[in-house]
């Protein structure tokens, strides 16, 4: 089965996450909160694809989208601490940016189709 591209963006991003906090210089408590976040935006689309109905659904995409904007935070203060580059911080915030907006059209989708 060929796989959506909101799970596909997902998972590369938690790829993404988990490869930047295996960084030993990195602080060891903002990193663990970033893995948390980041790599649960795709947990949670993942579940959502197996929803126990719609209103199921819709809470899995909306904790996704919640997971998200957290994990724009952490990285936002892992950049302003220097612990990562701009390079690496933009690289990131767009791609979680993307994310949102497709969490954000599938919420607004699932919900009108209810």
């Amino acid at each position: 089965m060929k796989e959506n591209l909101l799970v596909q963006k997902s998972k590369e991003f938690a790829i993404q996450i988990i490869n930047l906090c295996d960084n030993p210089k990195d602080t060891m408590s903002i990193a663990n909160q970033l893995v948390r976040s980041g790599t649960s935006i795709g947990t949670n689309i993942h579940e959502a694809q197996y929803a126990h109905g719609k209103k199921d659904f819709i809470a899995k995409l909306e904790i996704s989208l919640k997971k998200c904007n957290e994990t724009e935070y952490w990285l936002e203060l892992l950049c302003k601490t220097k612990k990562i580059s701009e390079n690496v911080y933009k690289d990131l915030k767009q791609t979680a940016g993307s994310i949102r907006r497709i969490l954000i059209a599938s919420c607004k989708t699932a919900k009108e189709n209810i």
